[in-house]
């Protein structure tokens, strides 16, 4: 996996650490990670009326035929 690299006011560091503390998460990339994946749920959620999984679902796949 490629890494970004951020630049974080000290505005914005102190907002995602209140939201890491909040979540109980142990640093500012799993807090980074926990915003990215929470606002593409909330825009899927908008846009298809449903939530979808962020993981890997292991099922029965069906033929799209």
């Amino acid at each position: 996996m490629t890494w970004n690299e951020m630049t974080l006011s000290d505005e914005e560091r102190a907002q995602i650490d209140a939201i890491r503390q909040r979540e109980g998460l142990e640093s500012i990339d799993q807090a980074l990670e926990w915003l990215a994946k929470t606002a593409l749920r909330n825009g899927v959620r908008r846009v298809t009326g449903k939530g979808r999984a962020l993981y890997a679902v292991i099922g029965k796949s069906k033929s799209c035929v």
